[in-house]
C-alpha cells in the first residue's frame, strides 16, 4: 500500500543506521542527509529526532499535526511524532531491563545474606535445634496467636505511670511548623506530616507520665515566610488538662523548638537541607543538654533528666535522630511517612527519567542512605499499615521481614545472635482529634437543605458556605451524596469512579456525586498530571450528561472539610476512596467519625482500617463495575448503611489520639531503655582526701594551668597556659599560693625530682576538658604509602601550638585533642619520636573514634594510658565483633558475580592485630584493586543484620570496622555530652582530603580549618559506588564556619584563620 511507504522507510532507516547502536546507547554513525542527491527524511529523523526525544513534546506535536492542512507537511510531522514514540518505547524497555537486572541482583544479595546468617548462627544450636532454626522464618509467619501473645505480655500504658515524668523528643525538620493556622498545602514540604507531628506532640503531653515534649524543627528567619517561624520557642500545651497544679511544672507541656541550621535568611526545600543536618544535630544537642539539666533541677532531684526517646519523622529527621540517639545513648524511634526507595521504584517504572536524573532532582540516594542509617539506629519503626512493612520497608537493606522474625525468636530463647539486629516494626495508625465531631441528627436534614433551595421568598437558614458552593451544582441536593476527597492525581483513580457512576443508571437515579479535588484557579496552570485528570473529569461529565448530578467546586478551605463530611452524612451518603494504592487512608477515618460508611480500595491501608472499623466495603480499584455495585448496595440498603455507620462510631476510638499515644508509649516502654550512666568509681576518684595534693591540683586546673613543678622548661602546651596567665599578677599570686600548699617531703634527702614523680603519677579527678572553654582538634590524616604517619605532621602540631600561643585570647582556657586512625600505642610512639608528650593533649581520639584517652587522668600503675571506660560502654551498643569479623573476612574474599574467580587468588586483606582493639577491627589492605567500596560493603553487612561503621584509612592501607555509635565526629559529641564542652567551641583542623570518614568532620556547628597542601592522598575513591549520593549532599558548598589556609601556612596565617572562623561562628 502506498500509504505505508513511510513505515517501510522507517524500518529501512533502522536497519541502515543500526538499531543495536541506539539500544546500547552508543554513538550512531553520522548519517548523510543528502543521499543519492536527494534529502532522506527517515535517516534525518534517526539522527536528529530519536536521540533527542522528550515525552512531554508528544502532545504538542500532535496538536500541530492536527492543525496542519498541507498533506506533505502533515506527513512529515507524523513521521516526527512516530519516531519519538518509537524511541520512547525503546527507552522504556531499556529502563525496564536495567530495573529487572537491578532487582535480580538485589534478590541474589538478599538470599546470599540469609544463607550466610543461617550458616553462622546455626553453629550455636544442637542438631535438633538446627532443623527448627532453618524452618523458623517460614513457621513463624503463620500463627497470629504468637504475635498476640507477645503483645498481651506488654504492660499497657495507664494512669499508674503518672509519676514517671518523661521527657520525649520529636524531630520534623522540613516545611513550616507552627501550632496554629498551619499553612498546609503551601508547598510540598508543608503537608499532612506537619499537622501529624504537632498533634502528636500535644497528645503525648496530655498523657499520664509525660512531663515535657519537645518538637524540633528548623528556625526560618526569612522575609518570604511569616515571622512566627523565626521564633525559637512556641508553646503548644501546658500539659494534661486534668493534671493537678503540683504536676504542672515550670517547663512541663509541649513545645516547638526551632533550631537554626543552614542559611539563616532562606527557606529551603527538604532536598537542600541534607548538607546542614549535622549542624542541626549539634544545635539540638545543646538544647537537650540544657533542658536535661533544667528538668533535673525541677523534677529530678538534681540529676539530669535524659530524653526517654528520640522520635524522627521522615528521612532527614531520621538521620538527625540517629546521630542524636548515638550521642546521648537513648532509644530512637522512626516514622518514615513516605519512603525513598518506594518513590525511586515508582519513578523508574514510569520510564520518564533515568536514575541519575531522579537523584539530581530529588537527592533520592542521600534520602535512602538516611533511611538506612535510621534503620541501623532505631529500636522501633512505627508504620501506619502492614502493607508499608511488607512492600515498602522490605525494599531496604537494613530490614528483612524473615530475618527480623528469626532474630526476635532467637532473642526470646536467649540464643546468641552474634551482634545481628533488625529493628522492630509495629503498626500504630495515626491518631485523630474527634472532639469537634458531633453525632448527626437525622430530623433536621430536610430543613437545612430546604433553607437553601426555597423559592417562597423566606430568609434562608444560616448554613456553612461550603454547602452552598457544593449544592449549586446539584439539581436535587436531597439525594444521598457519594463523596470523594483527594488530589486530582492519576493514582487516585477519580476517572474510574466517574465512569462507574456515569454508566450505572440506578446509581445515578439514587445519588449525587461530589468530587473535592483540591484547589484550582486555572486548569492550565496545574501540573500535567493534575490538569489531565481534571480535563478528563470535565469530558466525562459531558459524555455521560451528568450536569446537575456531579459537583466539583474549585475551592475549599481546610476548615471546610468537616462540614463537607457532615453534609454527606446528613444526606445518608457514602465516602469513597478508589485509589489504585492507598498507603494509609486518613480521610476514611475522618469520614467514619462523621458517620459516613465507606467504599475503599483493597490495596493498602484501607484493609487495616476496614478490619478495625467494619464500616463499609472493599473493592478492586480496577474493576469499574465492582465500584458501582458497592456504592449502589450501600446507598440502596438503608439497614446496611445504618449498621456501617454504627460500627464506625463504635470503633472509631481505636484511631483517637489517646489510643494512639497509649499504644505508642506501651511499645516504646518495651524497647531496651538506655541513657548515659557515667561511672564515678574509676581509680582516678580513689585518692585519699587527707593528702590534699589532689585539691591543690584541682585548684590549678580551675585556672586552666599546667605547671612544671621541678622548674624544668615547660612543654609546648604548658607554655601556652602560662602565656595566658602571664599578664595577670593576681592569677600568678594564686598559683604561688597553690604551690606553697603542696606538702614538703619529710626527709631532707628527697628533692624536687621526687615531687615531680608524685605529681606525674597522681591522676587528677577529672580530665582538663572539664575546665576548657575551647578545644583545638587536630584531625590531619598525613600518611605515607605504607600507612605510617608522615614526619611533617609533627611540625604541623608544633605550628598549631605556636599559633595558638600568639593570641592570648584564644590561648586562654584552650585545650588540644588529636583525632586519628592510629592506635594509642602507634600514636604515642609517633609523638615520642617528635619529642611531644602525650599529656600535651587533653584528649586523644584513636582508632578512628573507637577509643578516647585523657592523658594524665586515666592511667594504670605503670603509667600506661587507659581508655575512657564510659566511652567504651557507650559505643558497645549493637556491637558484635565476632559476627562482623567472620562476615568481613567472607565478603572481602568472595568475588562479585561479575568478577572472574581465580583458583590461585590470595586474600586482599590481612588482620592487623597491632591496630585492633575490643571495639575496632583493623585490616591491612594487601591488594587495593580488590578492595570493595564502603557503601557496597555496608549494604551487604546490613542485609546480614550487622550494624557498624566501616572505613578505609591511612592512605588506603587499612580498613577499620568500628561500632555504630563510634566515629571521630561522634566522639566530639560525646565529649560535649560527657564534659559539657560545647561542640560549637571546638576548632577542627583538617587537610583537603582524608580517611573515608573525613566528610563527617567538616559539617556541624564546630569551626573547621582546612590546611591546603598538607594531606595529598585519601581513599575517597573507595567511599561510594557509581550512582550513590555525592559529597555535596553531605558537606555544604559554602559555610562561614569553614576557613582555609594556603599551602605552607605560617603560624601567623593559622592563627588569623582561626580568628576569622571564630568571629563567623559568634
Amino acid at each position: 500500500m502506498a500509504g505505508n511507504e513511510w513505515i517501510n522507510g522507517y524500518l529501512e532507516a533502522i536497519l541502515d543506521s543500526g538499531a543495536s547502536a541506539i539500544e546500547e546507547n552508543k554513538q550512531v554513525s553520522q548519517v548523510n542527509v543528502r543521499d543519492r542527491g536527494h534529502f532522506n527524511p527517515t535517516k534525518y529523523f534517526v539522527e536528529e529526532v530519536v536521540t533527542g526525544v522528550d515525552e512531554t513534546d508528544l502532545h504538542r506535536t500532535w496538536i500541530k499535526v492536527v492543525a496542519t492542512r498541507n498533506t506533505r507537511e502533515r506527513s512529515s510531522r507524523l513521521e516526527n511524532m512516530c519516531w519519538r514514540i518509537w524511541h520512547l518505547t525503546r527507552k522504556k524497555k531499556q529502563l525496564e531491563w536495567e530495573d529487572f537486572q537491578r532487582l535480580a541482583n538485589r534478590r541474589w544479595e538478599r538470599e546470599q545474606g540469609r544463607r550466610d546468617v543461617t550458616e553462622d548462627m546455626s553453629e550455636d544450636l544442637s542438631e535438633g535445634e538446627k532443623g527448627d532454626f532453618l524452618g523458623e522464618a517460614i513457621a513463624i509467619d503463620s500463627p497470629r496467636k504468637r504475635f498476640q501473645r507477645n503483645f498481651s505480655n506488654l504492660e499497657v500504658w495507664s494512669d499508674n505511670n503518672k509519676e514517671k515524668k518523661l521527657y520525649i523528643i520529636l524531630v520534623s525538620l522540613h516545611g513550616l511548623v507552627r501550632g496554629e493556622n498551619m499553612e498546609l498545602g503551601r508547598d510540598s514540604d508543608t503537608g499532612g506530616q506537619i499537622k501529624y507531628v504537632v498533634e502528636l506532640a500535644r497528645a503525648l503531653a496530655r498523657m499520664p507520665g509525660v512531663y515535657r515534649v519537645d518538637l524540633f524543627t528548623r528556625q526560618v528567619s526569612s522575609p518570604e515566610v511569616d515571622w512566627s517561624y523565626g521564633e525559637p520557642t512556641e508553646m503548644l500545651t501546658a500539659g494534661p488538662e486534668d493534671a493537678d497544679a503540683a504536676d504542672v511544672g515550670e517547663s512541663s507541656g509541649a513545645y516547638i523548638i526551632r533550631i537554626p541550621f543552614g542559611p539563616r535568611d532562606k527557606y529551603l526545600n527538604k532536598e537542600l537541607l541534607w548538607p546542614h543536618i549535622q549542624e542541626f544535630v549539634d544545635g539540638a544537642l545543646a538544647h537537650i543538654l540544657n533542658m536535661s539539666k533544667v528538668l533535673g533541677e525541677q523534677i529530678g532531684g538534681g540529676q539530669p533528666i535524659w530524653p526517654y526517646v528520640i522520635h524522627g519523622h521522615y528521612a532527614d529527621a531520621g538521620d538527625s535522630a540517629a546521630l542524636l540517639s548515638g550521642a546521648l545513648n537513648v532509644p530512637m524511634v522512626l516514622t518514615g511517612h513516605s519512603l525513598g526507595r518506594n518513590k525511586l521504584e515508582q519513578l523508574l517504572k514510569q520510564g520518564r527519567q533515568s536514575k541519575e536524573d531522579i537523584n539530581s532532582t530529588y537527592k533520592i540516594m542521600r534520602r535512602i542512605e538516611a533511611e538506612e542509617l535510621s534503620l541501623d539506629a532505631a529500636e522501633l519503626v512505627i508504620t501506619s499499615t502492614k502493607q508499608e512493612i511488607d512492600e515498602q520497608w522490605g525494599l531496604y537493606d537494613g530490614f528483612d521481614v524473615k530475618l527480623e522474625k528469626v532474630l526476635r525468636a532467637r532473642a526470646r530463647r536467649g540464643v546468641n545472635c552474634h551482634g545481628r539486629y533488625m529493628p522492630r516494626m509495629v503498626v500504630i495508625p495515626p491518631g485523630m482529634d474527634f472532639s469537634n465531631v458531633m453525632v448527626q441528627e437525622d430530623n433536621d436534614v430536610d430543613g437545612e437543605l430546604t433553607g437553601i433551595t426555597n423559592t417562597d421568598g423566606a430568609s434562608p437558614k444560616a448554613i456553612p458556605p461550603i454547602w452552598s458552593e457544593v449544592m449549586r451544582f446539584l439539581t436535587n441536593p436531597h439525594k444521598p451524596m457519594i463523596l470523594a476527597l483527594s488530589r486530582p492525581d492519576p493514582k487516585k483513580n477519580i476517572t474510574t469512579l466517574l465512569k462507574a457512576f456515569g454508566e450505572c443508571r440506578p446509581l445515578r437515579d439514587l445519588a449525587n456525586l461530589t468530587l473535592i479535588m483540591g484547589n484550582r484557579d486555572d486548569i492550565d496552570e496545574l501540573s500535567a498530571g493534575n490538569a489531565g485528570v481534571l480535563t478528563t473529569v470535565l469530558k466525562l461529565v459531558d459524555k455521560y450528561d451528568l450536569y446537575g448530578q456531579v459537583a466539583f467546586p474549585k475551592h475549599h478551605k481546610q476548615n471546610d472539610v468537616p462540614e463537607i463530611y457532615r453534609l454527606a452524612a446528613k444526606t445518608k451518603g457514602v465516602f469513597v476512596n478508589p485509589a489504585l494504592v492507598e498507603p494509609f487512608g486518613l480521610t476514611l477515618i475522618e469520614a467514619a467519625a462523621h458517620g459516613l460508611p465507606m467504599v475503599a480500595t483493597k490495596n493498602g491501608g484501607p484493609v487495616d482500617i476496614h478490619r478495625a472499623l467494619n464500616n463499609g466495603l472493599l473493592v478492586d480499584p480496577h474493576d469499574q463495575q465492582a465500584i458501582a455495585n458497592a456504592l449502589l448496595k450501600l446507598v440502596s440498603e438503608k439497614n446496611l448503611w445504618q449498621e456501617c455507620q454504627k460500627n464506625g462510631w463504635k470503633n472509631i476510638h481505636l484511631f483517637s489520639w489517646p489510643e494512639h499515644c497509649r499504644t505508642y508509649l506501651t511499645r516504646v516502654a518495651a524497647c531496651r531503655m538506655r541513657h548515659p550512666m557515667w561511672q564515678t568509681d574509676t581509680p582516678a576518684d580513689e585518692l585519699a582526701e587527707e593528702e590534699s595534693l589532689n585539691d591543690s591540683l584541682k585548684d590549678v586546673q580551675d585556672m586552666s594551668l599546667r605547671l612544671s613543678v621541678d622548674g624544668d622548661k615547660t612543654s609546648l602546651n604548658e607554655s601556652i597556659d602560662l602565656a595566658a596567665a602571664g599578664g595577670d599578677p593576681e592569677l600568678q599570686d594564686q598559683v604561688k599560693r597553690v604551690l606553697s600548699k603542696m606538702k614538703k617531703p619529710e626527709t631532707g634527702s628527697q628533692d624536687s625530682e621526687r615531687d615531680t614523680e608524685v605529681v606525674d603519677k597522681v591522676p587528677s579527678k577529672y580530665p582538663m576538658l572539664r575546665r576548657r572553654r575551647r578545644l583545638i582538634v587536630i584531625a590531619l590524616d598525613c600518611y605515607d604509602n605504607d600507612g605510617a604517619p608522615e614526619k611533617k605532621m609533627i611540625q604541623i602540631v608544633r605550628d598549631v601550638f605556636s599559633a595558638i600561643k600568639l593570641d592570648p585570647q584564644i590561648a586562654r582556657s584552650s585545650g588540644f585533642a588529636l583525632s586519628t586512625a592510629m592506635s594509642i600505642s602507634e600514636l604515642t610512639a609517633f609523638l615520642k619520636s617528635g619529642n611531644i608528650k602525650a599529656n600535651e593533649f587533653d584528649a586523644l581520639i584513636c582508632s578512628s573514634g573507637s577509643e578516647v584517652y585523657y592523658p594524665g587522668t586515666y592511667t594504670e600503675e605503670e603509667g600506661k594510658l587507659s581508655p575512657d571506660p564510659d566511652y567504651a560502654s557507650h559505643i558497645d551498643y549493637r556491637w558484635g565483633s565476632d559476627g562482623i569479623k567472620k562476615t568481613i573476612w567472607k565478603l572481602m574474599n568472595t568475588p562479585e558475580p561479575s568478577e572472574e574467580k581465580s583458583a590461585h587468588s590470595s586474600s586482599p586483606i590481612e588482620e592487623d592485630v597491632n591496630s585492633s582493639n575490643s571495639h575496632c577491627l583493623s585490616y591491612l589492605i594487601k591488594d587495593i584493586s580488590k578492595a570493595k567500596k564502603v557503601d557496597g560493603m555496608r549494604q551487604k553487612l546490613r542485609m546480614r543484620g550487622l550494624r557498624c561503621h566501616l572505613m578505609y584509612c591511612r592512605n588506603s592501607t587499612r580498613m577499620q570496622v568500628i561500632p555504630l555509635l563510634a566515629s571521630r565526629a561522634q566522639a566530639l559529641r560525646y565529649l560535649f555530652v560527657r564534659w559539657r564542652l560545647n561542640v560549637a567551641n571546638m576548632f577542627v583542623i583538617l587537610g583537603e582530603t582524608g580517611d573515608t570518614d573525613y566528610e563527617e568532620l567538616i559539617s556541624g556547628t564546630h569551626k573547621t580549618l582546612i590546611m591546603k597542601g598538607v594531606v595529598e592522598n585519601g581513599p575517597e575513591e573507595l567511599l561510594r559506588t557509581t550512582g550513590s549520593y555525592i559529597r555535596d549532599d553531605i558537606v555544604p558548598g559554602e559555610s562561614p564556619l569553614v576557613a582555609y589556609t594556603s599551602e605552607g601556612a605560617t603560624t601567623e596565617e593559622i592563627v588569623n584563620a582561626l580568628r576569622q572562623v571564630s568571629k563567623s561562628g559568634a
